[in-house]
């Protein structure tokens, strides 16, 4: 197996760059912008996906709590039970995942909200959300590429990581906070 050449790379980050562009210009901006306030009115924020989507949740755990909010990552030791005024951020591209269903559903049975991250708006976690955020790509099960051309799920799961970032900047210049306020939140034990 030989590497890359140049042209290669660069065709790839042109393709990923294209696709990002169509998902971002394809998501429905006022679902955010609700889900932004169901965030920012919490008690405190969850965040639960799997694998790469877990990830960029976690991401955006900590941006939640750099913005001062009550930030907690399903799964961690010192995550307390969640409950009513609490709000839990759940991404499944398939909207399937039996994990995050099962967290979603607990979610709304101890009357918290939910916020729901998937491509597919007809699934059991879209059914169970309280506000459902449709990313227009692929997810794993997208082996023939017609949605991307990422291996996958890649370009949902970027999209959950992008999309989450833009929510919190919107967030955050609303806010009115300075920049030197949310560097005090940084981690100082590294």
């Amino acid at each position: 197996m030989s590497g890359p050449t140049a042209q290669d790379v660069v065709d790839a980050t042109t393709a990923i760059r294209a696709e990002h562009d169509r998902v971002v210009h394809g998501v429905e901006p006022a679902a955010w912008a609700r889900a932004g306030v169901l965030v920012t009115g919490a008690s405190a924020v969850f965040t639960v996906g799997t694998g790469r989507s877990g990830l960029a949740l976690q991401m955006a755990a900590m941006r939640f709590m750099h913005l001062g909010l009550d930030a907690h990552v399903v799964g961690e030791t010192t995550t307390p039970a969640i409950g009513p005024g609490d709000v839990l951020v759940a991404a499944s591209g398939s909207g399937s995942t039996a994990r995050v269903i099962r967290a979603a559903q607990t979610a709304r049975d101890e009357g918290a909200d939910v916020v729901a991250i998937t491509t597919a708006a007809e699934s059991p976690l879209a059914e169970t959300a309280t506000e459902t955020l449709v990313v227009p790509a692929a997810d794993k099960q997208d082996f023939d590429g017609t949605t991307s051309v990422q291996y996958a799920g890649s370009l949902f799961e970027q999209s959950v990581l992008l999309l989450a970032d833009a929510l919190f900047h919107a967030l955050w210049q609303t806010s009115g906070t300075q920049a030197r306020e949310l560097w005090r939140t940084h981690a100082n034990l590294e």
